[in-house]
């Protein structure tokens, strides 16, 4: 293993919706994300049952009149609006190139249709992303990381409504033209195949109020394909040079057994789960076999002239993805289930499991990156990447030499695919610093390599306490990944 290039982007990723609170401040709408419920009283099996991956009417109802930020956890967040010196301060120490965060749509434009931006909420992000270069660090900004304002889903329909690209687009030029020259990457939406496997963080649709479910996800799924692509063309009329790429969720699939069957299915699972998004993005058309899923699914999506050329005309510059875990590819009904990333799926024998049942996978980082590089050849990025767990804070420190190990294992794999010969631009470990949740919208699914003192209720102090897996990533970023035992 030769190692990683001097230039390799070292870095650590939240979300503005897990992280940032202030829900209510500095001019911001009321998001999507802000309407998840969640309930610190809950046991295991009742957290499991309420990840809130359909939205429902009544919940959805019930959080829009409501203040209250005990049981909505994204309006509160770990306070990153108030505290991102602080934060940014801990991330200069560890020597981090690049910082990948998300930019709010709702403190831009509150409604999503306002006339004219948010004064506040760009100057937010004007010295966030300031003092990130002040701080030696690299800006990686994430346009969408599921959120929109609320007020496009009750009164356009969000991502079905066509229109809702039009007010991307805005947003997205109002984004470059102020902000550009602070930033160095564009991802225009996070994990974009997620719509499928959680369609309400990802097109923002409420289950019990479509008719025909799949029908409606992909629709949004089309429009938002369009969007990315017109992102892509914005940023380069505005910004030339620019590097604006795309994004999925990873779901790297093996065939259970050698069973031509299950080979099959292996194909499928990784046409369908990842390849069918980043062909349309990489590639710039549907491809062959999405048509014949779609039509075998009954969907038919509506176009008007000019997306084929819209699609073909702005493909992205580069192709990022979230990697946790890999899943066992069988038409076989009773394959033994475990949980993942957005949705669940079928166990490996081969590989432990996280504490949330997540299997752990470092060869599979290296796999997913041949693969996706030998499919496209464009640079990539590990946009996600890390272990969610339970950590105890003793006196004023996390002893998580589970994580190191979660780390480095997969750092050795990074080095080999690049020995393979795969252009990886950087690694932005996910969350960087404890944040509430995404999946179980729980504070104490920890991934950070810095401790933040607040629970699943909001309670504690929100001190930051450095882990020991923190001197870790120091010292392997300090030695470009060679001194990481």
């Amino acid at each position: 293993m030769s190692g990683f290039y001097k230039d390799f982007l070292w870095g650590g990723a939240i979300a503005a919706s897990q992280a940032d609170g202030a829900w209510n401040e500095g001019g911001k709408g009321i998001d999507t994300q802000d309407l998840r419920y969640f309930d610190a009283g809950w046991d295991w099996e009742k957290r499991q049952e309420n990840r809130n991956i359909n939205m429902t009417r009544e919940r959805f109802l019930a959080a829009l009149q409501t203040g209250e930020t005990e049981h909505y956890p994204f309006r509160r967040g770990i306070d990153f609006y108030h505290h991102y010196k602080e934060d940014l301060a801990l991330m200069e120490e560890l020597g981090l190139k690049l910082f990948r965060t998300s930019i709010n749509w709702a403190r831009i434009y509150p409604n999503g249709d306002d006339e004219t931006p948010n004064e506040e909420g760009i100057q937010f992000y004007t010295d966030l992303f300031t003092e990130c270069h002040k701080r030696g660090m690299k800006v990686f900004a994430t346009i969408l990381h599921y959120n929109i304002p609320v007020n496009l889903v009750t009164k356009y329909g969000g991502w079905k409504n066509r229109k809702t690209i039009d007010f991307y687009v805005k947003y997205c030029k109002t984004l470059y033209e102020r902000l550009g020259a602070l930033v160095d990457y564009w991802l225009p939406f996070n994990e974009i195949n997620c719509s499928r496997f959680n369609p309400w963080n990802g097109c923002c649709i409420i289950k019990d109020q479509e008719e025909h479910y799949e029908q409606t996800i992909f629709q949004c799924t089309h429009h938002q394909l369009l969007a990315n692509a017109l992102a892509v063309k914005a940023a380069h009329e505005i910004l030339p040079g620019s590097m604006v790429g795309g994004m999925i969720a990873r779901f790297t699939s093996y065939p259970a057994t050698c069973r031509p069957e299950d080979v099959m299915q292996t194909i499928l699972d990784e046409n369908y789960k990842n390849y069918f998004y980043t062909d349309v993005m990489a590639r710039g058309r549907y491809p062959a076999y999405a048509k014949r899923m779609l039509r075998e699914m009954g969907v038919s999506i509506e176009t008007e002239p000019g997306d084929e050329e819209i699609l073909r005309d702005n493909t992205v510059d580069f192709l990022s993805f979230s990697y946790y875990m890999s899943m066992i590819s069988s038409n076989d009904p009773n394959y033994e289930i475990t949980s993942g990333n957005l949705l669940s799926g079928k166990k490996n024998p081969y590989l432990e499991t996280s504490a949330w049942g997540w299997q752990i996978d470092p060869l599979g980082i290296r796999i997913s990156l041949n693969e996706m590089y030998d499919r496209y050849q464009l640079p990539l990025f590990i946009a996600e990447n890390g272990l969610g767990a339970v950590d105890i804070l003793e006196g004023e420190s996390v002893h998580d030499s589970y994580r190191i190990a979660y780390l480095r294992e997969h750092v050795k794999q990074m080095a080999e695919a690049l020995d393979d010969g795969v252009e990886l631009l950087g690694y932005t470990m996910w969350g960087i610093i404890d944040i509430v949740s995404c999946g179980t919208i729980e504070m104490s699914k920890r991934y950070g390599v810095v401790y933040v003192d607040r629970g699943d209720a909001g309670e504690g102090t929100n001190r930051r306490y450095k882990k020991d897996s923190f001197e870790w990533y120091k010292r392997c970023i300090a030695t470009g990944g060679l001194v990481i035992d």
